[in-house]
């Protein structure tokens, strides 16, 4: 488990040098380092977790936390909630992504394009080929957690690093950097893989009364 002091050192690199760590194994070739990571992945059919959110900046200064709950489903399906300290829902169908923010009582729907398949939670909900196909994959053990950096092959995505950190098959951790220098690292708990998950999640109905804003391709 990589604690935030870890995160201020480094900008989210896993070399060993910047980090400090001790790997068990050294870094894989890349196309084994994808082979481990579709092995991880493809398996994964659903996948319900509570989590804990820290964003920090380029130096290092906390900018904002978050916890909630989050819902995954493949192929494209999300439900990503924010309970504190503000309420924000994420609703991903497999067409169109909602936003919703009840505070301004506002709710912003985006195609499911390719940049917004990007992100980092749907990005788990995607195709797994599609995904080793857009990514350079390091592979390094650490402490017995296996991590995968991604890496973009192309300069059109949200982040410049995305990495993940399983304890044996269990996503436990992402953390990325953007192009800004900024970092946010996702701790997941009470995690649930392939269990039943309600589709009616998946479904936002918008309510009445909301202002909604419609971005289209």
């Amino acid at each position: 488990m990589r604690d935030t002091q870890t995160l201020l050192s480094s900008p989210l690199s896993l070399a060993a040098a910047a980090l400090g760590l001790t790997f068990a194994t050294p870094a894989a070739w890349a196309n084994d380092a994808a082979e481990r990571l579709t092995e991880r992945l493809e398996p994964l059919e659903s996948y319900q977790a509570t989590f804990e959110q820290q964003i920090l900046d380029g130096s290092g200064q906390r900018l904002q936390s978050a916890r909630g709950e989050m819902w995954l489903s493949r192929p494209g399906m999300l439900r990503w909630e924010v309970e504190a300290p503000y309420t924000q829902v994420v609703v991903s169908d497999g067409n169109d992504v909602y936003l919703y923010d009840p505070d301004l009582e506002q709710v912003t729907v985006q195609p499911m394009d390719d940049r917004v398949t990007h992100t980092p939670a749907l990005l788990l909900s995607g195709s797994i080929n599609d995904l080793t196909a857009s990514y350079d994959v390091v592979y390094e053990q650490e402490s017995g957690e296996d991590v995968f950096t991604l890496i973009p092959n192309s300069a059109d995505t949200l982040f410049e690093e995305l990495s993940m950190a399983f304890d044996n098959d269990t996503l436990t951790e992402l953390w990325m950097m953007d192009s800004t220098g900024q970092k946010t690292l996702i701790r997941f708990s009470d995690i649930t893989q392939n269990g039943s998950i309600d589709r009616g999640l998946f479904n936002f109905e918008i309510p009445e009364g909301t202002d909604v804003i419609r971005e289209e391709l």
